[in-house]
């Protein structure tokens, strides 16, 4: 196998192991990652997961803040003469001119089956919109949004259960083993065209996406419950606080009352230990095991039933 000169070109977590695969076999001379930012309630400046991980390696890190802009930093790209540049959600759309300075161009690690679910979330809409299947493409790079030629292709179920957090690991692992995949046995690998038909969009999570719509199926708020946990996870509204579920599941039975009329979205039937029961959109009910109210631990329903009055009949927010 020939010992390829790698940029590596990530930031968050997701890249951290495809960026150590790569890095066991082959040389990675250079990381490009985001710029040191503010986050968290105390706003400290951090470094992102690759830029801590290169460091930790002695790899050189560079944090550009773009390069449409930046001729200078092009030039900086171009004078690596690197083989290939490998992106995994690098967070910055990269032009013409770096796409071609490596001499086997720039490929990608992307989270999902493309065309299926091309842009910035992948991970979290495949689950948000019920998919069964999803997996990691790795695709040669061209200027457009997740459009380039596959290279390799791995499908991974998306088990009813599973959460965007542990959806985020797995596909992360398959990423890492993919990569490593490709760039060994890359003169053995075809170029293939995405299929013309089934493209969609991953649009960034907006916040206003994490409030529970009660009016929804019990398997939509399923599935936005599993999507945003273990972070920044879904909610719902009582008595001015916001309640963050951590975990529930669809109950899989009908709501109505001795008349046969259908109780409203958002009411709750049952509160006990085993779980708060609320009735969704279409008559089945969500039930609620895990919460998590604001500055507060995260609890089982059962204890938090015992400081909060909430019961039967109740319309949540």
């Amino acid at each position: 196998m020939k010992k390829l000169n790698v940029i590596f070109m990530g930031t968050p977590d997701f890249a951290v192991g495809a960026f150590r695969a790569i890095a066991e076999q082959h040389n990675i001379i250079a990381t490009y990652t985001q710029p040191p930012r503010p986050k968290g309630r105390g706003q400290q400046v951090q470094k992102t997961p690759i830029h801590l991980v290169a460091e930790e390696m002695g790899i050189p890190v560079y944090t550009p803040k773009g390069f449409r802009k930046h001729p200078e930093e092009v030039e900086k790209f171009a004078a690596l003469n690197a083989d290939i540049a490998v992106v995994a959600a690098y967070g910055l759309i990269l032009p013409k001119a770096i796409l071609d300075a490596p001499a086997m161009g720039c490929v990608n690690i992307h989270a999902s089956l493309l065309p299926r679910w091309r842009g910035a979330d992948p991970i979290r809409r495949a689950i948000l919109a019920g998919d069964e299947e999803t997996g990691v493409t790795i695709m040669q790079m061209d200027e457009g949004l997740d459009t380039g030629d596959m290279l390799l292709v791995q499908p991974v179920e998306i088990e009813k259960e599973i959460t965007g957090g542990e959806l985020h690991d797995k596909l992360a692992k398959v990423g890492a083993q993919l990569i490593r995949e490709y760039l060994e046995y890359y003169n053995e690998t075809d170029a293939v065209a995405q299929p013309s038909e089934g493209d969609t969009y991953a649009e960034k999570i907006d916040k206003c996406e994490l409030k529970i719509d009660w009016s929804k199926t019990a398997e939509e708020i399923h599935n936005q419950v599993r999507a945003f946990a273990p972070t920044p996870n879904a909610y719902f509204e009582y008595e001015d606080d916001r309640i963050k579920i951590l975990k529930g599941y669809d109950l899989n039975q009908q709501a109505r009352k001795d008349d046969e009329t259908l109780e409203a979205p958002g009411t709750i039937i049952g509160c006990d230990k085993e779980g708060l029961d609320v009735v969704c959109g279409d008559g089945w009910i969500y039930r609620i095991t895990e919460i998590k109210r604001s500055g507060k631990c995260a609890c089982k329903i059962g204890d938090f039933l015992c400081g909060c009055p909430i019961g039967k009949s109740e319309v949540l927010g």
